[in-house]
């Protein structure tokens, strides 16, 4: 007689029910430590600070930033900040930098000042390269030249200035008044009074490539008017034959 063969059982089924109630369970805790997160102070901005401006208010730049104490850390980006200032007429290149936990860095850079306007009542506003006008301050120590007799949205004061960003600042410490002299020919026409006394007559559009010999006649000649149109004219106020005679009229009284 043959032996009989054991009946094979199914195996039993594990229930996975003890899984999913342990991940919904997790998923339950990770989202209650979200919410206490980010209604807890350390998700909040806690300090904005500004640097690098010279003459832009540091309350315009963080209103035009977005950002203020209290806002959600994570409520926008470096980028999206930096976007929002660079709308800042006055501003040439800016940097934010947020740190965990809640401190937002903006560091920013403002365009070069070529020039200076001073008002009636002695108030300096420096001139950027783009043109922009901001509150110096009376205490400011003017080294760049005083624009005046010029409207404020003349587009050759506006040329002027990008001309003048592209000038050295040794050079440009040497102007002293830039004032409008337009002329049939020239409508950007512009008479330049240098410290070293020297008077100057060109263009805003022939600016950059007459400086090279400006500074020339200014280190070896004495002052006198400096014509720089179509052609380069130099001429003393004192001729030379002048001063002779003079010299010689007071050798013959002495």
């Amino acid at each position: 007689m043959s032996d009989k063969m054991p009946v094979l059982r199914e195996p039993v089924k594990r229930r996975r029910g003890g899984k999913k109630l342990l991940i919904v369970l997790f998923l339950l805790f990770i989202v209650i430590l979200c919410v206490l997160f980010l209604n807890s102070s350390i998700s909040k901005i806690s300090s904005v600070t500004v640097e690098g401006q010279r003459y832009m208010k540091v309350a315009d730049i963080q209103k035009i930033s977005g950002v203020t104490v209290g806002d959600a850390y994570f409520g926008t980006s470096a980028k999206k900040i930096e976007a929002r200032i660079k709308a800042l007429k006055g501003i040439d290149k800016v940097e934010v930098m947020k740190s965990f936990p809640g401190h937002v860095r903006i560091i920013v850079q403002e365009l070069p000042t070529v020039a200076y306007e001073v008002s009636t009542k002695g108030e300096i506003t420096a001139i950027l390269s783009n043109g922009t006008g901001l509150p110096a301050g009376k205490d400011n120590v003017i080294d760049k030249p005083i624009l005046s007799g010029w409207k404020t949205d003349d587009p050759v004061k506006i040329e002027l200035c990008k001309q003048l960003g592209t000038i050295s600042a040794e050079s440009l410490s040497d102007f002293s008044e830039i004032i409008p002299s337009a002329s049939e020919s020239y409508k950007d026409r512009i008479k330049i009074y240098t410290r070293t006394r020297f008077e100057v007559i060109t263009a805003v559009s022939l600016l950059p490539e007459k400086v090279a010999t400006l500074n020339a006649v200014i280190e070896t000649q004495e002052p006198g008017l400096i014509t720089m149109l179509l052609a380069d004219k130099y001429a003393p106020f004192v001729p030379p034959s002048t001063e002779n005679t003079n010299t010689e009229q007071k050798d013959t009284t002495q």
